[in-house]
């Protein structure tokens, strides 16, 4: 892998794709707070489809989501590792939280943030919290895998997606949702196989079971949480005959926006799908399964139902956008998005840092 590198034009189109995930399923909360799938494309169609939506303000803003992923693109970019760098994200993250106006962050993140103290010893850690199970690390750890991306740095990837995700979403459903996001992307980049990625995350549970283990002073309560995510995740790749690694991937005969709902739904936590740590980046490969290298596809399974459609959307839109660039993506649909200077800025920097000496 490190004599095959990927373009910059790739990372670029990671992170803008990213955005448009976010924006198109979040329509200014329109759509991420909508129940029913059907119902977002009957709008949608009444909007004159994907091929007629601008993403650009004042309608189609990003979310909490794509301010909370650039925090972490941005924190990557400095350079840093180790504690140097878990303090830059603990202290980006609190920044973020002053540009949450309309973006609905969620109730966990406000949380997480108000007990970070970067600067201080140890002040990137806040304590275990049993209902921090919601999505709200995963849809911000995509960006972890462009500047990881290779087989070699998977320790790193596995380190810096636990600490981040802990410093909001501190219990293994949350931040085990960062720790897939980041590894996805990682794929993505690397050009391995979509079935092979279910069972390439729970390969890497125990590496992150290992790190959790090695610097919790108290391990006990993550786990006894800790195998939901992993019996979440068996059931699905079992459902959809992907248990080996190998596919093709076998959905419903009748898979339509109803069925979605229905299927999402199914495998949530509390009912609305894509909320939760296993379930957001759950959503989000099966949609990259089932979308091939047809984006409006990819939008109509990942950004359009009835669930958490922002989150879900923001983590497939990098994943699509590692491995298909922007090719037969609606110009408009990226072209005008809040903060798309910083996206492409902090995408190069990605891809310096990790290419650069490649």
């Amino acid at each position: 892998m490190d004599s095959n590198v990927p373009s910059c034009d790739l990372y670029v189109s990671a992170m803008l794709l990213s955005a448009a995930g976010d924006a198109l399923g979040y329509r200014n909360q329109l759509w991420e707070y909508c129940k029913s799938g059907p119902q977002i494309h009957r709008e949608l169609e009444e909007l004159g489809g994907l091929q007629n939506i601008t993403a650009s303000l004042p309608d189609w803003p990003v979310s909490d989501d794509t301010v909370l992923h650039l925090a972490t693109g941005e924190s990557l970019a400095t350079g840093k590792l180790n504690e140097d760098l878990y303090h830059e994200l603990a202290s980006k993250y609190v920044t973020a939280m002053s540009d949450m106006e309309g973006r609905k962050p969620g109730p966990t993140s406000i949380l997480g943030t108000s007990q970070l103290r970067p600067g201080e010893p140890g002040g990137y850690k806040i304590p275990f919290n049993p209902s921090a199970t919601g999505c709200g690390a995963a849809m911000r750890a995509m960006c972890i895998g462009l500047r990881f991306p290779r087989p070699s740095e998977l320790s790193l990837l596995v380190a810096v997606s636990v600490e981040s995700g802990k410093m909001t979403h501190n219990h293994p459903t949350g931040y085990l949702g960062s720790l897939a996001s980041a590894l996805f992307t990682s794929l993505s980049v690397q050009g391995v196989p979509l079935e092979q990625w279910g069972v390439r995350l729970l390969e890497n549970l125990p590496l992150a079971r290992d790190y959790v283990r090695s610097t919790e002073t108290d391990a006990a309560p993550h786990f006894a949480a800790w195998d939901y995510f992993r019996e979440c995740w068996e059931r699905y790749l079992a459902e959809r005959g992907l248990s080996q690694g190998s596919g093709p991937a076998r959905f419903p005969s009748l898979y339509g926006a109803a069925e979605r709902d229905a299927e999402y739904g199914r495998w949530s936590l509390d009912g609305w799908a894509g909320r939760s740590g296993h379930d957001a980046p759950m959503i989000a490969y099966d949609a990259l399964l089932g979308a091939g290298d047809s984006w409006a596809e990819l939008c109509s399974r990942s950004m359009f139902h009835g669930g958490d459609s922002d989150s879900t959307g923001v983590i497939a839109g990098c994943c699509w956008g590692a491995m298909h660039g922007s090719a037969g993506v609606p110009t408009g649909n990226y072209s005008e998005l809040e903060y798309r200077a910083r996206l492409e800025n902090v995408a190069r920097c990605l891809h310096k840092l990790a290419w650069g000496k490649h």
